[in-house]
């Protein structure tokens, strides 16, 4: 299941940043401000320091074995336990295309709002849908070009965003943060672990086509890494310093009217693009005939019918359940991997690891009613991790004693 290595670690990186420069990025971001910014701030970089280290480890996987991520888990999980995890990530990537597609035109809204006197969210939910279909129909190799121009672009934007917010003064009386819904300094680290755990099902999707496997997968994940930082800390820095957790109301506030048009349509198109092209991948790994890019134009159609059906709420809860799937998944997968070497995708189901990952789950939304300093996602993947550690040495020692049992009993006198 190998495939062509054509892919390039400046691409790669390229890729990655743009994932990172996201309007969701910002919104988890000003969930933190009732911490405070030194606090919050540290937070996100322990969120990250966890989520990036865990997205390196998958990425290499994909990089290492040529398997797409979906792929990948046929190695812990077995062929059909694999088509059980596409379809989540399939699900998981819908409402990921949805969510993106609402935030982004309810942002669309309030700007063009106050700049234009115009409102219409469900245009705007057609808008962003149809730049994301033409992103998508035309493949990431024909639009590199315009796509690294927009990131770049995106970038600098956003570097204006944040000077204007942090150089503000201050408003008068500070901040009120009585507005924010409470959150402990382990739940805002989970929010940034589960930021970056929402890419473990997609990054081997790419690496698995790099040149360079090591230094590109680690450099791409440098960059995101950076991006989401970034991204994270304008967020907090919005909701503390400009007072206000809307993104419209940021950029209208530093001066970013019409430029802030393009840079939520644009941040929306170059992340959601992601999503809906590993949802085709997704379901590549189910039957290997599919079409991939008609599969995520189909996913941004119905996403962009989500969006303009169902609202947006209970967002922190759509982020805890992404992490309590995909944290044991992936501690089993990795433990596999690396430490047991294992490279096998034939074999048909395997119930053991299935029965490990649904321990998994249940202990991540077990501990979601404790607050833990380093978040849900850490403890549970080292739970998870040595318990499939201790699980398979236990079976290998017992094979090891029939073994030896078994040529006991043959080389017995009169056998």
């Amino acid at each position: 299941m190998s495939t062509e290595r054509n892919f390039s670690t400046f691409s790669h990186m390229v890729l990655w940043f743009g994932a990172s420069i996201s309007i969701a990025e910002i919104i988890t971001g000003t969930l933190l401000a009732p911490l405070g910014f030194k606090l919050g701030v540290l937070a996100i970089v322990l969120g990250h320091v966890i989520g990036a280290s865990v997205l390196f480890l998958a990425g290499l996987i994909g990089a290492s074995s040529g398997l797409s991520a979906t792929a990948s888990f046929r190695i812990s999980f077995g062929r059909y336990g694999s088509y059980g995890f596409s379809v989540l990530n399939m699900l998981q990537l819908l409402g990921w295309t949805a969510v993106m597609i609402m935030s982004g035109s309810k942002t669309l809204d309030g700007i063009s709002r106050v700049v234009a006197g115009y409102q219409n969210e469900r245009l705007w939910c057609l808008v962003i849908g149809g730049l994301i279909l033409i992103w998508i129909s035309r493949g990431l190799k024909a639009i590199f070009r315009v796509h690294t121009f927009v990131v770049m672009a995106l970038f600098l934007c956003f570097m204006v965003l944040a000077f204007n917010i942090f150089t503000a003064p201050a408003p008068a009386g500070g901040v009120d943060t009585g507005s924010f819904a409470a959150i402990s300094f382990g739940e805002a680290v989970e929010f940034s672990v589960a930021m970056c755990l929402s890419w473990l099902p997609l990054i081997s999707d790419y690496s698995r086509t790099l040149k360079k496997p090591i230094s590109g997968t680690a450099l791409g994940v440098a960059c995101y890494f950076c991006g989401g930082v970034i991204m994270f800390t304008v967020g907090l820095g919005a909701a503390l310093f400009a007072g206000t957790p809307e993104i419209s109301d940021m950029l209208l506030a530093a001066g970013l009217g019409v430029a802030g048009l393009f840079i939520v349509a644009f941040s929306t198109v170059t992340n959601t693009f992601l999503d809906a092209h590993s949802a085709g991948v997704s379901a590549a790994n189910i039957n290997p005939r599919v079409n991939e890019r008609r599969v995520g134009v189909c996913v941004v159609v119905l996403a962009t019918i989500v969006a303009l059906c169902v609202p947006m709420s209970q967002y922190e809860n759509f982020l805890y359940l992404i992490g309590s799937v995909f944290a044991p998944l992936f501690a089993i997968l990795l433990v596999d991997f690396f430490v047991f070497k294992r490279r096998d995708i034939g074999r048909s189901l395997n119930v053991k690891n299935l029965a490990l990952w649904a321990i998994g789950f249940v202990i991540y939304r077990a501990l979601m009613s404790y607050s833990i300093v380093l978040g849900m996602t850490f403890p549970v993947m080292l739970i998870i991790g040595l318990l499939c550690f201790a699980v398979n040495k236990a079976i290998a020692l017992k094979a090891r004693r029939q073994g030896a049992r078994r040529i006991c009993l043959e080389n017995e006198p009169g056998k």
